[in-house]
This record gives structure tokens, sequence and C-alpha cells, in this order.
């Protein structure tokens, strides 16, 4: 009964009129100050809040994951610059692609952000739990991970300087590594087909390889994952051992410009097809248009069909 309740209080708030923040509130949150925020504005259009008839900055809940998102490429090595670009395509492939879930709004989603960070902070892993598997239970796991659980990660990833935060994140960080792969232990179980996951080295945590095998599984293929730090020279050997559809790369950093030489090398090395996945390979896709590289992208509602399609040879390379 307790869960019917929860859900219900849900649904209500996300009926609710969007909840708009101040841009001091906004510097509370993300960890970036107001100066900063209104440079990001005026110099580069990152982020377009609404105004108060007296002028004010008021920022939506998106402002803010836009905000993170923002600080997350920064991170990466982005410069400021080029972020722009990088999320406007971001957006373009999100909206292409997501189907309409008319009942599902970011406040929903905000609101069991609200209620996993309370568990989070009070290290609570029977409440985390509980609140998982409500959320499993009420979306699509790309929503789960895309939309819900993997920007809360990163937001306690990115204010890991504040006391108390690199704890939080590395509770949450553990249960969710934990979670994920009992889920690809099953798709393994179930499925013979295989294909290879592997990160470029350097270029992701362990959990969002973990996560990019999850939206890359399917009741076809089943996705074993390498483990992080994986040498890309000793590849070919253990393609040569497994025998796998396809091996996948994955990237969340920016393309290196010796990128499309390195992957051609190992191409041809490899008895299997290679494929890349991740924000790397959104941004890689010019540079290696016209190769025998496919390039997957990095959002999940389309990951796993454009794997299916170049598995069954209907995907452009």
């Amino acid at each position: 009964m307790s869960n019917l309740v929860g859900a219900s209080s849900l649904v209500s708030s996300a009926l609710k009129q969007e909840e708009l923040f101040p841009i001091r509130e906004v510097s509370r949150l993300t960890g970036v100050n107001p100066v900063t925020l209104r440079a990001w504005e005026r110099r580069y259009g990152l982020i377009q809040p609404t105004r108060t008839d007296s002028g004010h900055r008021l920022y939506s809940q998106a402002d803010i994951e836009s905000v993170r998102s923002i600080l997350a490429w920064i991170e990466r090595g982005v410069s400021v610059s080029k972020v722009g670009k990088i999320l406007a395509k971001s957006s373009l492939t999100k909206a292409a692609s997501a189907p309409v879930y008319e009942e599902v709004t970011s406040g929903e989603w905000a609101e069991w952000q609200t209620q996993l960070r309370r568990a989070i902070s009070a290290f609570d892993e029977v409440r985390l739990d509980r609140l998982y598997g409500q959320v499993f239970s009420s979306y699509p796991l790309p929503v789960v991970f895309q939309d819900i659980l993997m920007p809360l990660w990163q937001e306690l990833l990115i204010r890991q300087d504040e006391f108390g935060q690199t704890s939080e994140w590395l509770f949450f960080d553990t249960f969710l590594r934990a979670r994920t792969l009992q889920r690809l232990q099953i798709f393994r179980t179930q499925v013979e087909e295989r294909v290879l996951l592997a990160a470029l080295p350097g270029h992701c945590r362990e959990l969002e390889l973990l996560v990019a095998g999850l939206l890359l599984s399917s009741s076809d293929v089943a996705i074993s994952v390498l483990g992080l730090g994986q040498p890309l020279e000793e590849l070919a050997l253990i393609c040569e051992k497994m025998q796998p559809q396809a091996l996948v790369l994955f990237s969340n950093q920016p393309p290196s410009d010796d990128l499309p030489r390195l992957l051609s090398r190992l191409a041809l090395a490899l008895d299997c097809p290679l494929v890349l996945a991740g924000d790397g390979a959104d941004l890689a896709e010019d540079s290696l248009s016209g190769s025998p590289i496919a390039c997957l992208g990095n959002e999940g509602r389309l990951m796993q069909r454009r794997l299916q399609q170049f598995l069954a040879g209907h995907l452009d390379t």
C-alpha cells in the first residue's frame, strides 16, 4: 500500500506547475557561481533562463540539468566555447529518438531524484533499494538510467569537493554497480549471442561502462563487459578466443585527433566488426564516416537499435 501512495504522490507532484529557481539557489545546487552562470548565458548562449518583470533570472529544472551537463563536459577537458555545439547535437538526438511519455515529466523525475538523494544522504541502503525497484517498475530502462539515476550520480560526482559528498557518491556508485552487474548477468544467462564491450583507456568510469552494457543488451544479444583498463593491443587476442559478433569500444571523452587512425588499425587486426559507442562516438561520427567502424552514439534509446541494425547489416558506417 505504501508503494501505491508513494507513486500517487509523485504523479500529483508532476501535475503541479514547474518550479523555477533564482540564480542563488541554482548556484547552491550546482556549485557554479552566479557570475559564471551569467557568462554562460550572455557570452555562449548555453542556458536561457526566464526573466521576471523586474529582470531577475529564474531557472527551470531543465536549466539546472543543462548546467550540470556543461560542468561534466568541462571536467572532461572540453572548452566552454565548444560545449554548446555538443549539447545542441545531443538535444536533437534525444528529441528525434525519445518516445512520447505524456505522463512523465522532468518534474516527476526530479521528485524521484529527491527521494533517492534523501536515502543516499542517510546511507540507507534498504530505502535506496526499495526506491530503485519502484523506479524500475515505473519506467523503461533507458529512462531509469539516462533521466533519473545517472544524472543524480553525475551531480554527486561533480560536488565531491563538498564535505560528505565523496562518501555519498561512493555509496551510490557502489550500490548502482552491484545492481547493474546483476542485470547484466541475467541477460548473459538468457542469450547465447555475445558482443564484447570495452572502454577506451581513461575514457569513462566503471559504472558508465556497465550502464552502456545494459543499454546495449537485448533479448537477442548479451553484452560481455571487459574490465576497466583493458589494453587495446590485447583485444584482438580476446576476440580470437571468444568469437563475439562484434566488439564495441566505449568512450565518454572527446575524441583525440589520432582516434580514427588508432581504431582503423585495431579494426584490421580483428576477426569481428568494430563499433564505437558513448559521447565520444557521437563526436567522432564525422571523422569515421566511410570507414568500416560504426558509431552507435550516446542515446540509450537508439544505441541498442543501432547495434541490432549493424549486426544485421543494415546500418551504414
